[in-house]
């Protein structure tokens, strides 16, 4: 069976949000120092040098998709509008946006799964089902 390698990043950002219908603390104005993590997959290496992705593209590309979170009040994008800014959607709208920015930088890479911490005790993760890379 042929292998396959997994590589990670992590970033982080700063927003504020509130939990539309929490009935809970969470419903008011708050804040986080969110954690996010990016996991990808791939089976070939670039030929010439050994690696499936460089880290600092990877790290670029998840740090424009965070960035456009970073020091908001999430409730106020057009990403949350109907949705409430949870650590769940966020890790699915990260994944979504990361994913497209994935496909033009390395299409011979597959996203696996991107999490989104509150604290660094707790996090969501999104992934699709899909074919393997």
């Amino acid at each position: 069976m042929a292998g396959k390698w997994r590589l990670t990043v992590d970033e982080a950002f700063c927003a504020s949000h509130q939990l539309r219908n929490y009935n809970g603390k969470c419903e008011h104005l708050h804040g986080h120092n969110f954690g996010v993590t990016v996991e990808v997959e791939g089976r070939e290496l670039d030929p010439a040098v050994e690696i499936l992705v460089d880290f600092g593209e990877l790290k670029a590309l998840t740090r424009e998709a965070v960035g456009a979170l970073d020091h908001n009040h999430l409730n106020d994008l057009p990403a949350f509008a109907e949705h409430n800014p949870s650590s769940e959607n966020l890790a699915r709208h990260l994944y979504q946006e990361i994913k497209d920015r994935l496909v033009v930088a390395a299409p011979h890479v597959r996203l696996v799964s991107v999490s989104v911490s509150e604290k660094g005790t707790s996090r969501a993760t999104y992934f699709e089902d899909g074919p393997e890379a």
